[in-house]
């Protein structure tokens, strides 16, 4: 039971950082990623610091003690000139006393050539630690500058994939079904040319049929009446007729009326007279 429900909750953690990962705003997890490098730059500078920090300690601590030494072998060499001086004198207790002295200082004197020894040997680790480090911090920084500048570039592209994103969508809700009631452009366009479609060739059975050849009887008619009515005007004027066909326009009205009165459901109408 106890394994189960651990299976569970893992499984319930994995799902709910996907969904995160889905919905996360890409610009957000950049920024936290530079935020997290910074911050691992700026510890690993505390780390260095730490470092060189000891290893000047060190080299402080070997100077200090290299002098004890310089001195105790200065003033063990001042016991023995002034034994050696005791002893010229002929005062032995002197002497013995100065000789002992210099003992001393030799006796420390070992003591400080050990303690030199790894006082070296501590300077010379921070020494390479505080190198390291210092390289470390180096390289950290190096690889810092390359993730700021490649965020702009990361940025960049981030708006320019929203933007082609956007076109996407807008092109596609040209082509597409947006929803039920909304129809798509190619819907809209498709239904208006059948429309179109429809309406021309209504008018062109129109023309073909009965009425549209009345129609182009009527209008034939009243042109061919107008011209003819022209050229009355102009003899009963003294004018010269300016359509040489004018007699024949006459000819053409009266062949026009006749025609229309063939047609079914049309009456013959009466020749309109000229004023006299």
């Amino acid at each position: 039971m106890f394994k189960a429900l651990k299976r569970w909750w893992k499984y319930l953690g994995a799902k709910a950082d996907t969904s995160l990962d889905e919905r996360a705003d890409p610009k957000v997890q950049l920024e936290q990623a530079i935020r997290d490098a910074q911050d691992q730059h700026r510890r690993l500078r505390e780390q260095a610091a730490n470092v060189i920090a000891n290893q000047k300690q060190a080299e402080m601590r070997l100077n200090r003690t290299m002098g004890e030494y310089e001195t105790l072998t200065a003033n063990a060499r001042q016991a023995l000139v002034m034994a050696d001086q005791a002893n010229k004198a002929g005062d032995q207790d002197k002497a013995v006393e100065y000789t002992h002295a210099a003992e001393a200082f030799a006796n420390r004197l070992i003591a400080i050539e050990a303690d030199v020894e790894d006082s070296k040997t501590l300077v010379l680790q921070s020494s390479q630690a505080a190198e390291q480090a210092k390289a470390a911090v180096s390289q950290n920084s190096a690889a810092l500058q390359e993730k700021l500048a490649e965020r702009q570039k990361l940025l960049g592209q981030l708006d320019q994939a929203k933007m082609q994103e956007q076109m996407n969508a807008a092109m596609e809700s040209l082509s597409v079904t947006v929803g039920e009631d909304v129809p798509s452009f190619e819907q809209v366009r498709e239904k208006i040319e059948l429309r179109y479609a429809k309406a021309k060739g209504a008018q062109e059975l129109t023309n073909q049929g009965v009425e549209g050849r009345m129609l182009e009887v009527e209008k034939a008619a009243q042109n061919t009446e107008a011209i003819a009515r022209l050229d009355q005007l102009r003899e009963q004027m003294g004018l010269p007729v300016a359509s040489p066909g004018g007699h024949e326009a006459a000819a053409l009205l009266e062949e026009a009326k006749k025609l229309q009165a063939e047609l079914p459901g049309q009456q013959s109408a009466p020749q309109d007279q000229p004023p006299a």
